[in-house]
């Protein structure tokens, strides 16, 4: 059997000249490599262990009938995907529905086992207008800009490996209460469950002590990333920076406000802006503990690979998150299969991070 570098896995779309612009970015993307292009849902076993290529074609609907069933196929097969690696390339006619496509097929994908590259997503809206700074930088114009993140997209899927470390960190933050927090029960139990082998720091952002990003014109929150801080100083500079440098890991640890993440915890991810100016997170990896009171938690795990794997480039492992639902204080703890899981969820961040 002759060995493919890539495993391209791209819908069929409803109407045949939905997927013209995508063909054309295809082509100039893999230009030179052998892979193998898979269009059905059907097609979509034996792939554990490859490294593979979501492009999806949305047209002027947001929608796609084949990839709903790939959809269903990866909700129903949670090893599907097992030890696979992706990135995505969704393009649409319109400015709505390529996000949030891509952060529903992540999930997914993740649940069954795959992992993302830190800012695995390239999306082509209609106009392709959220091309144009990059088109502005490469002195090119939105299709060529395009074209050049797709092909950078494929040979960052083909060359980069996530490296596993002797005495990994793990940054925990959160926004609770020890005293009556699912979610800190959980982290509690994970963190008894690691054994040796990290060094774990954990950061409470609770009211009072996180500032809101406040939106400061470009150059200035250039200038002081650079400088390795924060126009508005205070715990982000001090503790989380410099932690976040360090770290190997990052736990977020999310009660579902509202099927939205927690004030402070949103406000941490949009003053990572400053640092994200002058550093990449390519090398650290994003794990999550979500609890909701009632349900929606698949939307906040959503929200965190949006916003730290797609925008901030944090690599997303297989199964990054952990999600359950609890109310009344403790009752985590009591879920049926809980222990099961957080064996899993901890044998799995340990799988991750820490060198054999």
């Amino acid at each position: 059997m002759t060995w493919m570098s890539l495993t391209v896995i791209y819908p069929i779309p409803d109407v045949g000249w939905a997927d013209q612009r995508l063909n054309g970015i295809l082509k100039h993307a893999l230009a030179g490599r052998q892979v193998r292009v898979l269009r059905r849902a059907e097609e979509l076993e034996g792939l554990a262990g490859q490294k593979l290529l979501f492009a999806l074609p949305l047209g002027d609907t947001g929608t796609n009938l084949e990839y709903v069933k790939m959809l269903s196929l990866l909700r129903r097969r949670p090893k599907l995907l097992e030890g696979c690696t992706a990135g995505l390339i969704v393009d649409g006619a319109t400015p709505l529905y390529t996000k949030s496509a891509a952060s529903e097929l992540v999930l997914a994908a993740n649940l069954a086992g795959c992992a993302f590259l830190g800012r695995p997503l390239v999306e082509g809206t209609g106009s392709l207008v959220n091309f144009r700074i990059q088109a502005k930088n490469l002195n090119t114009d939105l299709m060529g800009a395009y074209r050049s993140a797709a092909r950078d997209l494929v040979r960052r899927l083909e060359e980069e490996s996530f490296s596993r470390q002797e005495q990994p960190e793990l940054l925990v933050l959160h926004a609770s209460s020890h005293h009556t927090s699912n979610t800190m029960g959980l982290w509690e139990q994970v963190r008894s469950r690691l054994g040796g082998g990290f060094t774990v720091t954990e950061i409470g952002l609770r009211n009072g002590t996180l500032s809101d990003c406040s939106g400061c014109p470009y150059t200035m929150c250039l200038h002081f990333g650079e400088k390795g801080g924060c126009f508005y100083g205070g715990l982000m500079q001090e503790e989380v920076y410099p932690a976040v440098r360090r770290c190997a890991g990052l736990v977020m640890l999310c009660p579902n406000y509202n099927d939205a993440l927690s004030a402070n915890l949103t406000a941490f991810i949009n003053r990572l802006t400053a640092l994200f100016r002058q550093t990449r997170f390519y090398d650290k990896a994003l794990f999550a503990l979500v609890v909701s009171g009632y349900s929606g938690g698949d939307i906040v795990a959503r929200q965190l690979i949006s916003a730290l794997n797609m925008n901030k480039s944090f690599y997303l492992p297989g199964r990054f998150t952990l999600t359950e639902t609890a109310n009344d204080p403790g009752e985590a703890l009591t879920l049926p299969g809980i222990q099961d899981r957080l064996d899993q969820f901890a044998a799995n961040l340990r799988s991750i991070l820490l060198a054999p």
